[in-house]
């Protein structure tokens, strides 16, 4: 819908359908302003913050050819869609310029669904041609959204991996188990230059010292015992591409010797194979260690430590952003709807005792958690006493007060402040329920409800409802409401 703020400019010469136009926009709560061909521009070029609060231009008959009148409403403001009334722009010879200004027609007489939806059409198009998004911008808020949090750490952690995405660099990632480095390392590649190409994680930890060379180089048929074909390694796979090293710091010490070979002279064999192949990979690793205390006792290569380090990005735990705990349950609640598998609420004294607890699994620990609600407490509001026992980090004469003092972190759950039984949330019967015939019952039993409050006064039903009034209008005639009862339809409230 069309911002409040905002005018159509409506340019006609024929007055009787000018001032048709003008009802038709002012009942749709829209702010018109009818000029003629002849006076538009002397009158409107009075101030530029009139010129400023246009949207879009409903131009109808014109006393000057209309090619020339398309121009100069174009020179006059370069932003400004036009919106052509019971004509279109193929029955005129427009120049380039022109054409690229027409960007819809209406038939008139107009329906009200049409004439909404040309108007939120050219307000899409008038707020980009007003405010060009940069590349780099839009990438950003696409690229980066399952990383969730806005305290100073994650946002951190975001703005260097905007700086590198792109760049032919090593990135290691550090931070404890559980705190997102392989989310880290994912979007890294789908905003490089490679992300055409495979993204191939191994963990170097959880594959046995013996095998871990043929995991990443590959073999050769009959290499060694077992080895009855012959296998790519996982460079091989990730040719092109990006391969991430997840938990370095476990990799053997004569691993280490020849991963570094390969960062240096970027060839590798495979394993009983004598020929040379290319290792055209980025490599992102990634460890939960602390790699100068390795390098210390000996148990890492420092050679190899400068290798990869060469963008370091340090993940930080879950505990020390405690306050993008309601914003990750969010994201997970979300993510189960999505999937179909259930979903659960949180109150706010819940999110307060999660806020507490110490998460030494990080956000993986809270996903788990999260998996373990939604199966044993399903569709239902998660008080303290529906959390695990070690989560339950208030006590229950406390409770009650968060309930109070918290609404902020109970809306940005998805729950109202006021909610803390599972009484106030609607349950799923055990035979199910006609999702559809249930949900307008319940809008229409709120509108019924609002109507009779304001006495009729459908603005103000519509400002009690936070819709729009001709929403409130449509939804009205759905169901049938606008007979049988005393209304008042003006747009005042």
């Amino acid at each position: 819908m069309i911002s409040q703020s905002i005018k159509v400019l409506v340019i006609d010469d024929n007055a009787a359908r000018a001032h048709d136009l003008e009802v038709i926009l002012n009942f749709v709560g829209e702010e018109a302003v009818i000029v003629s061909s002849a006076q538009w521009q002397a009158q409107l070029e009075k101030t530029q913050q009139e010129k400023a609060s246009f949207v879009c231009v409903l131009l109808g008959d014109t006393a000057q050819p209309m090619d020339q009148m398309i121009q100069a409403i174009y020179q006059w403001h370069t932003v400004l869609p036009i919106i052509l009334v019971n004509q279109s722009a193929e029955s005129f010879t427009l120049n380039d310029v022109s054409k690229g200004a027409v960007i819809f027609h209406v038939e008139y007489p107009t329906s009200y669904p049409n004439l909404l939806d040309t108007l939120h059409r050219a307000q899409i198009v008038h707020s980009q041609l007003q405010k060009p998004r940069e590349p780099q911008q839009q990438r950003e808020a696409k690229l980066f959204r399952s990383l969730v949090g806005s305290s100073r750490g994650i946002v951190k952690v975001r703005e260097l991996m905007a700086q590198v995405a792109d760049k032919e660099v090593n990135v290691l990632i550090t931070g404890e188990s559980g705190t997102g480095k392989e989310v880290v390392a994912r979007n890294l590649h789908y905003h490089s230059q490679r992300r055409g190409k495979p993204f191939v994680p191994i963990n170097c930890g959880a594959i046995p010292a013996d095998l871990l060379e043929s995991e990443l180089f590959g073999h050769e048929k009959g290499a060694f015992t077992g080895a009855i074909s012959s296998r790519p390694g996982r460079f091989e796979l990730a040719q092109g591409g990006t391969l991430f090293l997840d938990e370095i710091g476990d990799m053997p010490i004569h691993m280490q010797v020849k991963i570094l070979r390969v960062l240096q002279e970027r060839t590798y064999e495979r394993v009983g194979s004598t020929k040379t192949l290319t290792a055209d990979v980025r490599i992102i690793a990634a460890t939960h260690r602390n790699l100068e205390e390795a390098i210390e006792k000996g148990q890492f290569r420092e050679d190899l430590y400068y290798r990869l380090n060469v963008f370091p990005i340090e993940m930080p735990a879950l505990r020390e952003r405690a306050e993008d705990i309601p914003l990750l349950l969010n994201e997970l609640i979300a993510r189960i709807e999505s999937e179909k598998r259930g979903s659960v609420r949180f109150s706010s004294s819940a999110i307060m005792a999660l806020c507490r607890h110490d998460w030494p699994g990080n956000v993986r620990e809270l996903a788990n958690l999260m998996e373990r609600l939604v199966i044993t407490h399903p569709y239902d509001v998660i008080g303290v006493n529906q959390l695990p026992k070690r989560f339950r980090h208030v006590a229950a004469e406390e409770e009650n007060d968060y309930e109070a003092l918290l609404p902020q972190q109970a809306e940005i759950a998805q729950l109202p402040s006021s909610a803390s039984t599972t009484e106030e949330l609607a349950l799923l019967p055990v035979n199910g329920l006609d999702l559809k015939e249930y949900m307008g019952n319940l809008e229409s039993n709120l509108i019924r409800q609002a109507l009779d409050d304001c006495n009729g006064i459908v603005a103000r039903a519509a400002d009690k409802l936070k819709i729009r009034r001709t929403t409130l209008v449509e939804k009205m005639r759905k169901y049938d409401m606008m007979s049988g009862r005393k209304l008042d339809l003006s747009s005042s409230a």
